[in-house]
């Protein structure tokens, strides 16, 4: 009788390692699927943004002739963001936020561009774009976060099979510091 009863905890106790296992596997997988997920949709508003900014570039330049470094500037950092690491495309993604700042900032001193009904449009479209990425890079980190708390933490850490953690998507040092607002 004690045999038969060793034979069904040994029985029980492999069921439920194998149902853990399994489970956690699944989790990870599951996760580093999201991360995959959610890296291509930053990829996706990534190109919207490539196709929209040559458009806002020419109306610009029609106004801003003599403006060359900033128009510039802003084709070499679109060119970078098509190619190269995740890491090093969003590099390139954050220099084209600056260098397009700098292009709205010459925009100002042009009523007659401000008033343009196709400069407005793509602006608009513009800001939209850089709303979802910026939201898409927050729905990157919550499922890497999630990702790197289930294979860092116990008893997740004994299913990960090696797997390492993903880096986060951050700002750069230079967009931290605080916004300065002139009247």
């Amino acid at each position: 009788m004690d045999m038969i009863l060793i034979g069904g905890v040994i029985l029980v106790v492999v069921v439920i390692l194998v149902a853990l296992y399994f489970s956690y596997y699944n989790r990870i997988r599951t996760y580093a699927n999201q991360i995959d997920e959610a890296w291509a949709q930053i990829d996706v508003q990534l190109k919207k943004r490539f196709d929209l900014v040559p458009n806002l570039v020419e109306t610009v330049k029609g106004y801003a002739k003599h403006e060359r470094e900033i128009f510039e500037n802003v084709t070499e950092a679109r060119s970078r963001i098509v190619t190269g690491t995740p890491e090093e495309r969003m590099k390139a993604s954050n220099q084209l936020t600056s260098a397009l700042r700098t292009l709205f900032a010459v925009a100002e001193n042009y009523p007659n561009l401000k008033a343009n009904e196709n400069f407005k449009l793509l602006q608009e479209q513009l800001e939209g774009i850089e709303n979802k990425i910026a939201y898409s890079r927050q729905y990157y980190n919550t499922t890497v976060l999630n990702f790197n708390n289930l294979i860092s933490t116990i008893p997740g850490m004994w299913f990960a099979g090696g797997r390492q953690k993903h880096a986060f998507l951050e700002i750069p040092e230079a967009e931290r510091g605080p916004v300065k607002v002139t009247f």
